[in-house]
């Protein structure tokens, strides 16, 4: 029985992604990054208010990318390293990229659940989301040097800008595995888990956040994720130009009204 790659589950205004490999620890091929993509337009169409994605499983949050023979890349790969030829590579590096990007990019936050090891590839959408909720027994390694590769899903940039070049330096370069603890000391990762709880910890976050007004958090989080890119002024006019946009459109009104008759807020959700 052929694997369904990735699914999509809607609970409320909360969307759960699972990639779904866990006879190959989830590991990134093809098939899964197709499946990713028909998922992502899908998530489009309809924004929830959070996106939460973990692995299937209890092994793995993701393997990174999968370099069994069965993988067509890896083929496709083979025949145009083996002839020096960099058009295939920069296609299916692009593709890649481009696939996490638009996970990453969504205008809502995305959290992920590392709900055990996430290696390469796997680390490196990980570290790309907006949160991450770490399993106690999770381990992770950006794993490419040792393949003679290097991360190339946003990884490098990703992670740099998350815990620092140094760090970043240090993680990349040895190929080292760290757990949970130290994830978690570097920054890498927002909270642990209960054993075996990273996806329940993960929703319960996605929840608090959904509950918010949906508007404040989207305007927020493009604050949030545009400032290492701004001069400190630039992103205080961003901030400024936001919180104009926001506040205008009235969704406060919603907030403040339910705060002064001690009533939880019904937010409607953005057109």
């Amino acid at each position: 029985m052929s694997s369904p790659g990735v699914t999509l589950e809607r609970r409320g205004t909360i969307a759960l992604v699972v990639l779904h490999r866990p006879e190959r620890k989830n590991a990134l091929n093809e098939h899964l990054w197709d499946c990713l993509e028909r998922v992502i337009r899908d998530l489009r169409e309809q924004l929830p208010r959070v996106v939460v994605i973990t692995g299937a499983g209890n092994e793995a949050f993701c393997a990174g990318f999968d370099v069994n023979p069965d993988n067509p890349q890896v083929s496709n790969l083979i025949g145009a390293v083996e002839r020096h030829e960099k058009g295939p590579v920069e296609i299916l590096i692009r593709r890649v990229r481009s696939l996490t990007d638009e996970l990453v990019f969504l205008p809502v936050p995305v959290i992920a659940a590392i709900n055990g090891l996430a290696y390469g590839g796997g680390a490196e959408i990980a570290t790309r989301c907006d949160l991450r909720v770490i399993d106690p027994g999770a381990v992770l390694s950006f794993s490419e040097v040792r393949l003679g590769l290097m991360p190339d899903h946003g990884g490098v940039v990703g992670l740099t800008r998350l815990v620092g070049p140094a760090r970043a330096a240090d993680l990349i370069l040895t190929a080292r595995k760290i757990d949970a603890q130290e994830a978690l000391s570097l920054g890498l990762a927002n909270r642990i888990s209960a054993q075996g709880k990273s996806l329940e910890e993960a929703l319960h976050l996605a929840q608090i956040i959904a509950c918010n007004g949906p508007r404040a958090v989207r305007h927020a989080l493009k604050v949030i994720r545009s400032t290492p890119d701004l001069t400190y002024r630039e992103a205080l006019e961003l901030e400024t130009e936001e919180a104009v946009d926001l506040i205008s459109g009235g969704e406060c009104i919603h907030g403040i009204s339910a705060f002064l008759t001690k009533e939880k807020p019904e937010f409607p959700e953005p057109e």
